[in-house]
């Protein structure tokens, strides 16, 4: 049966000093510490693990055949202690790669206007931008970060609210011209809806907020928002759409002006280690300062 005897790191790199320096005068120098704490770590570790590592010739150390038979065992060690380290510093500079998920409406419209002020902020980030209207999974780390409209309820997530938009009804001038402009919600009977699917959601938040409208309003659905876009620049109905993204799509009009609209909250979420990469938490900050001024 294989038995794991436990020791104390510093012990080891204590002893891994000695080798390479010598003695343990010049050891504890390269360490930054006392020859007698040293002496003790040292000391320590032979103890711990009832091995003899040095012999004393003379004024001179020298390994034992136990601790040449160990030395490539604690340096191995010491190479992975050398490239955590590594690793973690890394995970404190700015720089490097994040990885943000969010809806390809969003993505085009919101997020890359913005990357061109991240890179003057942080010019050694790189953005990796995922449009995607499924909720990408923080916990397998396919994103650093995720916009989107529902607050994370896993505990290993965090979120920060940073807006609260409003989907509105928008359609183009030359659908209105033909069709008319309708001036109460009951007029939309008579209209072509553009919205998402799964339609029957949308039309029953439709009726909870006060429109009127059925599924037979809907000739034209889908899961994409640029494609959303491009049916109601196209005069192919009145879209549902959050006004941010109305705002910057061509020749649309607000329908029902008066209709207060649909909530749509806006959540920055993350991974915890958001809390210990400076670069993801770099990236996250500076998202949620920019979407609570828009």
């Amino acid at each position: 049966m294989n038995q794991h005897i436990p020791f104390d790191w510093t012990q080891a790199r204590a002893f891994l000093a000695t080798v390479e320096a010598g003695s343990l005068s010049k050891a504890a120098r390269a360490l930054g510490l006392t020859q007698p704490t040293l002496s003790r770590q040292v000391a320590g570790l032979e103890a711990d693990l009832g091995v003899v590592l040095f012999e004393r010739v003379g004024r001179a150390l020298v390994l034992t055949d136990t601790g040449r038979d160990l030395l490539d065992h604690f340096r191995d060690m010491g190479a992975a202690a050398g490239r955590i380290s590594l690793a973690a510093g890394q995970s404190q500079a700015l720089e490097g790669r994040v990885t943000i998920s969010a809806s390809d409406a969003f993505a085009v419209y919101v997020l890359v206007p913005l990357l061109a002020e991240l890179q003057e902020v942080a010019p050694g980030i790189e953005v990796e931008v995922l449009a995607s209207n499924t909720i990408s999974d923080l916990q397998r780390r396919e994103a650093d970060i995720a916009i989107r409209h529902l607050r994370p309820d896993e505990p290993e997530l965090i979120g920060r609210q940073v807006g609260d938009w409003r989907a509105r009804l928008y359609a183009s001038g030359r659908y209105l011209d033909r069709r008319g402009r309708p001036a109460v919600p009951e007029d939309l009977a008579g209209h072509d809806l553009l919205g998402f699917a799964p339609v029957e959601r949308l039309v029953a938040t439709l009726n909870a907020f006060g429109l009127p409208v059925t599924r037979r309003n809907f000739r034209h659905v889908t899961d994409n928002g640029l494609v959303l876009a491009g049916m109601a620049e196209r005069g192919l109905g009145i879209a549902v759409t959050p006004t941010v993204f109305a705002d910057r799509m061509v020749g649309l009009e607000p329908v029902l002006p008066d209709w207060p609209g649909i909530p749509v909250p806006l959540w920055l979420i993350a991974h915890r280690e958001v809390q210990t990469s400076k670069r993801i938490r770099m990236v996250f900050d500076f998202l949620a300062g920019v979407l609570t001024r828009a």
